[in-house]
């Protein structure tokens, strides 16, 4: 069948909006007509190579959208379901017996190769040219895309399709950091350093877990009002300040725990340099591969300090969306306060929208 999709011919290049030929589903497969998907972070370095994502590609990694035909061993959604797309797994590793999929053995290959995983083959091609496609287990930036049943997640709320499709990923991430990976016990202290979609949706997740204090730092004055407007307790103007020595003034020993989502390496060395005794620092920004940070021994040494990676919030999807998408029916985790909303044929603007810090969370409307 042909589709529309919105094609990354060469590092760095635009998004380009093409027609592509999209071949036959497989058994595990589920074919989405899509009717919304987030543009997220990591599209953007994927886009720039800092990961080397093969191209040409489609990417997209948080649709949302419609079953419109499933492969004959699927059984979890069913032709006419509303969906919601993320991150991809092979479900038989170690990490993914233990419920922890996001720490897949095989992540990569499942989300950054843009190619089925069994073979290396791709389901997009343009005359006789492949493009890759399957990036995290979906390629959303189209107007269809194929999945596989485990990366597939049932959304029986009432909830937009253009509003659910980035808890796929950075809603997700951002949350999950918050209340699968620090479990933030109520009454604690929390810093998130980057007050974008992941750093707001961490921010609200504080909120709903009971956290005392929670402080915002960003550079983005707009960014930060909202993130008060949305719980934070405290926020800081990294521009303008020491965000590390005001976290101190702030708590009197320092935060309890605290988040990057920037991956830059002096962020995430503030980040580990505000926890108090026995904190804990998650970091969650994505870096260019080789990227190093610098820390002093004796800062996490004395003190019993801790610096963990966070991938994907720790999700286990099929779980953890359902009760995210629940906080937001209750109106305890309005996210759409993050969103602007972008017609497909525009996502070259909504990047750049992103890139310059004018739109928090881009989403595309493949369809009105």
């Amino acid at each position: 069948m042909k589709i529309t999709a919105a094609i990354t011919e060469a590092k760095g290049a635009p998004f380009v909006l093409g027609e592509l030929e999209l071949g036959e589903l497989r058994d595990d497969e589920v074919l989405v007509d899509i009717s919304a998907a987030g543009v997220c972070h990591t599209d953007l370095i994927c886009r720039d190579q800092w990961i080397p994502v093969p191209l040409p590609a489609v990417l997209g990694h948080e649709g949302a959208g419609v079953v419109r035909a499933v492969g004959s061993a699927v059984e979890k959604v069913a032709v006419g379901e509303r969906v919601g797309l993320t991150f991809d797994s092979c479900g038989i590793c170690p990490c993914c017996r233990r419920g922890k999929p996001s720490y897949c053995h095989h992540f990569f290959e499942h989300n950054f190769a843009a190619s089925r995983p069994a073979d290396g083959t791709t389901v997009l091609a343009r005359g006789e040219q492949e493009v890759h496609a399957h990036f995290f287990g979906q390629s959303s930036f189209a107007t269809a895309a194929v999945a596989r049943e485990r990366n597939v997640v049932s959304i029986e709320s009432h909830i937009p399709l253009d509003i659910a499709a980035p808890f796929g990923c950075g809603i997700q991430t951002g949350a999950g950091a918050v209340l699968n990976t620090l479990a933030l016990p109520a009454g604690s202290s929390l810093a998130v350093f980057g007050t974008g979609a992941v750093g707001i949706s961490a921010v609200l997740a504080a909120v709903i877990a009971g956290a005392s204090t929670i402080i915002g730092i960003d550079v983005h004055p707009a960014r930060l009002e909202l993130a008060q407007e949305l719980g934070a307790t405290h926020v800081i103007d990294a521009g303008s300040t020491d965000a590390v020595e005001q976290i101190r003034r702030l708590t009197g020993h320092g935060v309890d725990f605290s988040l990057d989502t920037t991956g830059v390496p002096a962020v995430v060395r503030s980040c580990v340099d505000c926890l108090a005794p026995l904190g804990t620092a998650g970091v969650i920004g994505g870096s260019q591969l080789g990227t190093e940070v610098s820390l002093d021994l004796n800062t996490v040494l004395v003190g019993g300090r801790m610096l963990r990676g966070v991938v994907e919030g720790d999700s286990v999807p099929e779980l953890f969306l359902p009760t995210l998408i629940r906080f937001w029916e209750q109106g305890r985790f309005p996210v759409e306060r993050l969103m602007k909303f972008y017609d497909f044929d525009a996502i070259d603007e909504a990047a750049h929208d992103a890139e310059a810090g004018r739109t928090i969370k881009p989403v595309l409307r493949m369809s009105s």
